[in-house]
């Protein structure tokens, strides 16, 4: 299929496109690898390509995955890190010559959408505009580049809406919800021309969703200004897993509460209230003075597998329990991420799906 421009005036959901939700089945995950030159990981390089390795393993056994490289010294660099798995699918895993400065795939990455076309279905990229989270780390072209250069690639329609957003600020249901918060959305580092319900509109226009739901705040040592993966997820239509703080004196304890009512309220795009499970927060994870945004929310839901950060907590196993139960049918896989986490993401955060037709 040609790479096809849809006209300025056309969005996705006149077309009939829309965001599926993350465990429809897949066609490859999408990473970008990590730098040693990049900021993310400031002296702790040097465990960091592991957790990539790791992924790209475990994943290729189920699916393509697709690595975004710097140039030729970095795809040489990945290819040299990977050569020495054992566990690796390599007739799976493809690398391409896409640039970006820092590894978050997630946020920078493209967002896919699809839709019905005869007996089949047809994908297309929104590419989003990407400023590192309100500006906060330029440069920051390279990342926005990466969506375009993706639909080039695969040869699908590319879609560019007028408004800056990050994959990890939404999280949709398939079938009609989108999940985000205030902190982040609202946020004038974003979109300081664009009031609540022109950022709705948006939403609507190129994920093809019905309703919006708001939460406030996201966890403490958020550096996104508080985006929704690392706070409340969707499992299933009308089911999301929300982090709960349990001690009244953490930080944390207010805000994820107040989301946890707002949960309650509310309701899918049928009109049905959602079915809300609580998951557990580790005990604080600090470096230094710095707190760090752990969050067993910040899961990975791929074919046949959810990848999990774990933080060497008590925590950790009822985390992954109550993953296992809201994914019965795939085998749910608990990473320490002590390092990973430094980074100031988690599973999540690296990772894009491509959904399957």
């Amino acid at each position: 299929m040609a790479h096809d421009s849809p006209s300025a005036t056309t969005v996705p959901r006149e077309l009939g496109y829309r965001m599926p939700p993350e465990w429809h089945p897949h066609a490859a995950t999408w990473l970008t690898w990590p730098r040693r030159e990049g900021i993310s990981f400031p002296d702790r390089f040097q465990v960091i390509p592991a957790y990539w390795v790791r992924m790209t393993e475990l994943l290729s056994r189920h699916e393509a995955v697709h690595i975004n490289a710097f140039d030729e010294a970095h795809e040489a660099e990945i290819r040299q890190h990977l050569a020495g798995s054992r566990d690796l699918v390599p007739e799976r895993v493809f690398i391409h010559r896409f640039p970006a400065y820092e590894p978050w795939c997630r946020d920078h990455g493209p967002i896919f959408v699809t839709r019905r076309a005869g007996r089949g279905s047809e994908l297309a990229v929104v590419d989003w505009r990407y400023n590192a989270w309100g500006n906060k780390y330029p440069p920051y072209d390279l990342d926005d580049a990466v969506p375009a250069h993706v639909a080039r690639l695969l040869g699908v329609p590319l879609f560019e809406p007028p408004m800056v957003l990050e994959g990890g600020a939404i999280d949709v249901n398939g079938a009609g919800t989108v999940l985000t918060t205030e902190s982040c959305l609202l946020h004038p580092n974003r979109n300081p021309g664009l009031n609540r319900d022109e950022i709705e509109d948006y939403l609507r226009d190129y994920l093809g969703v019905r309703r919006v739901l708001w939460l406030g705040e996201g966890i403490v040592g958020d550096d996104t200004d508080g985006h929704v993966d690392d706070i409340a997820r969707f499992v299933g239509p009308a089911t999301v897993v929300a982090a709960v703080e349990e001690d009244p004196a953490d930080a944390n304890h207010a805000p994820l509460a107040e989301n946890l009512k707002r949960l309650g309220r509310m309701r899918d795009q049928d009109d049905r209230p959602l079915r809300v499970i609580p998951l557990p927060m580790p005990r604080p994870v600090f470096w230094g003075a710095q707190r760090l945004p752990a969050s067993y929310a910040n899961f990975y839901v791929a074919n046949r597998i959810v990848l999990v950060p774990t933080f060497d907590d008590p925590a950790d196993a009822r985390a992954l329990g109550a993953l296992r139960g809201v994914f019965p049918d795939r085998q749910v896989i608990g990473i320490s991420s002590i390092d990973l986490i430094w980074g100031l993401g988690a599973f999540h955060c690296v990772t894009q799906q491509q959904p399957a037709l």
